[in-house]
């Protein structure tokens, strides 16, 4: 049985030296993150800055970028060249801060060597983001203080880590109340069995430790996490014939979530809330995730649960909350399946079959 340094040291290889680029990966998983709703033209003109080396390197699944980040300290997760990292630096703003951690050496030293470029790019008088190297897993280690971030934010590298509830428990424990875990990442649609999990390419792709969609939802909540709200989805096709064989009859997709550290309150009430239009690039409709969508002046009923979201994190005063005296039923037999990336992306009819650079 591996052991979660033997999986880290592998995963360091895979990205460190053997892959040179996104379409050296055997999925589609990098090409999936402009798929769904398209972004916002703020997010497409930041990535359009970030130096071309950068995003050579970048191997991303999604594109975990919420809205109202001006101003914030973000800190991303497995940042790995830095592509991420950048294109937030310039949607947090001179006051804001982003910190990138990732173990791999390699992809630290290339994220590293560009710093200069964006701050002069940007126009800031002195740079805005910084680079450690550490584990998400241990991120006290790395000089990341409790409460201390707005927002972390991931792109498809919790599946590439052993052990998923210590980076929910750091990522929780350094966000302040609150705070917001926004991240992409990769989902399988039943539990992948532990022969697949020994498998280093496997593993490398994403495939050997994507979680069960489902386990997920039920280890966040156990974290502190509020329930995760699902933004977007898409199927992940494998071009590999090998892999697809060794994967047999589990599919996997790549889904956006946004969780939230919210204040220990033993009692939530449902509320009438309504948008204001006062969040940037959104002035008409803020789709906040695949579930709730608000509409500019009109009033909507939402759960104890969304309430305490809206109350307590950044979109409080993009909203007019009107709470109800009646408190919020709970039931301990909750079905998840509006929350599931691949009844998501089948909806949408989301897919990605070929690489986004070349095919495989």
């Amino acid at each position: 049985m591996a052991t979660c340094d033997d999986v880290r040291e592998n995963v360091k290889k895979y990205y460190g030296s053997r892959l040179e680029s996104s379409c050296d990966l055997q999925t589609s998983a990098a090409s999936c993150s402009l798929s769904g709703c398209p972004a916002p033209r703020s997010v497409t003109d930041a990535l359009s800055l970030v130096h071309p080396e950068v995003t050579k390197r970048f191997f991303g699944c999604g594109l975990p970028f919420p809205a109202k980040l001006e101003g914030c300290r973000v800190l991303d997760l497995g940042s790995g060249s830095g592509r991420d990292c950048y294109a937030f630096s310039k949607l947090v703003g001179p006051s804001g801060h982003v910190t990138g951690i990732d173990m791999t050496e390699e992809l630290i030293t290339v994220s590293r060597q560009y710093v200069e470029y964006h701050q002069k790019k940007f126009g800031y008088e002195k740079p805005n983001v910084s680079f450690v190297q550490g584990y998400m897993e241990k991120l006290s280690e790395a000089g990341i203080q409790s409460d201390s971030v707005d927002v972390v934010l991931s792109n498809c590298v919790v599946c590439l880590c052993p052990d998923k509830r210590a980076v929910l428990q750091q990522a929780y424990k350094v966000l302040k109340e609150g705070g917001e875990l926004y991240f992409s990442d990769m989902y399988a649609s039943k539990v992948v069995p532990d022969h697949m999990k020994q498998d280093p390419v496997l593993w490398g792709e994403g495939m050997g430790g994507s979680q069960f969609w489902h386990d997920f939802i039920s280890l966040a909540r156990s974290v502190g996490f509020s329930t995760p709200h699902l933004v977007s989805a898409s199927r992940i096709m494998i071009y590999n014939s090998e892999l697809k064989a060794k994967a047999g009859d589990i599919s996997y997709a790549s889904g956006t979530y946004r969780l939230f550290k919210l204040p220990k309150s033993p009692v939530r009430s449902e509320a009438t809330v309504t948008y204001k239009g006062t969040v940037a690039d959104f002035p008409d409709q803020l789709d906040f995730d695949s579930s709730h969508s608000f509409k500019k002046d009109v009033a909507v009923e939402v759960n104890g649960e969304m309430a305490a979201i809206l109350q307590s994190s950044r979109f409080f005063p993009d909203f007019e909350i009107q709470m109800s005296d009646k408190p919020e039923c709970s039931s301990e037999s909750t079905q998840y399946c509006h929350l599931s990336p691949f009844l998501l992306a089948d909806k949408l009819g989301s897919s990605v079959t070929k690489c986004s650079k070349t095919n495989k």
